[in-house]
């Protein structure tokens, strides 16, 4: 066997080597549905070189090492406090329906976390609904008022939302927003959210995306 078939069976088997575990890495990923991992596999069994490429590209969601760690670090603050006494004892004893406990399961699965008692949670089928909802209980509330957004859009149920926090400010209400880079990047650039802060709402942005070449150098 000459130089050039040895080397080149060793860089076959390297490609193999490598191609494998992209796969493997693909089905045994947590908390990917199992269409995701039957679609990965069969794209890098196609094309093998460039579904790999893209996998690289698209096939995990990371928010880079020190978001990691800081999130680690947040998880271990909130998973201590289920042992202090007045978040632990019977008062806070969930009671849930029957009917919705299998949920509960599944977000228990995902972050570690049972359900609380002391909660109230309503279902709406009308996104409309929901957001009317949402204000009147912004406009009820005395003490604060907490909202994450992943999408926030400034149309006409968005601005609701933002017109009742500037209201609950305007009245003493300790009022935060956290809204995403990316899904709410439009509510991001409008007038509407620097009105927001400017009328006393404490606003954040979360997971800012920034140049991806200098992220990915940082983590």
């Amino acid at each position: 066997m000459t130089d050039g078939n040895m080397l080149l069976m060793l860089g076959t088997g390297a490609l193999w080597a490598v191609h494998l575990t992209f796969m493997g890495r693909a089905i045994l990923r947590p908390q990917r549905g199992p269409a995701s991992r039957i679609a990965w596999v069969v794209v890098m069994f196609a094309l093998p070189v460039l579904g790999m490429v893209a996998y690289l590209l698209l096939g995990e969601t990371s928010i880079g090492r020190r978001r990691e760690e800081r999130a680690r670090k947040a998880m271990e603050r909130l998973q201590d406090r289920v042992g202090i006494p007045e978040v632990g004892g019977a008062c806070f004893q969930p009671d849930t329906d029957s009917g919705y406990q299998h949920l509960f399961r599944v977000g228990h699965s995902v972050n570690g976390f049972r359900p609380v008692g002391g909660n109230h949670c309503q279902l709406f089928t009308d996104s409309n609904q929901t957001i009317e909802a949402l204000v009147a209980d912004i406009d009820a509330a005395t003490d604060h008022v907490h909202l994450i957004f992943y999408i926030w859009l400034p149309d006409n149920n968005g601005l609701k939302v933002a017109d009742a926090l500037r209201r609950a400010a305007a009245r003493g209400v300790a009022c935060r927003a956290m809204a995403d880079a990316l899904g709410s990047r439009l509510m991001l650039r409008s007038r509407h959210w620097r009105e927001m802060g400017a009328a006393g709402v404490r606003t954040a942005m979360a997971l800012p995306i920034g140049n991806p070449l200098w992220r990915a150098v940082r983590g």
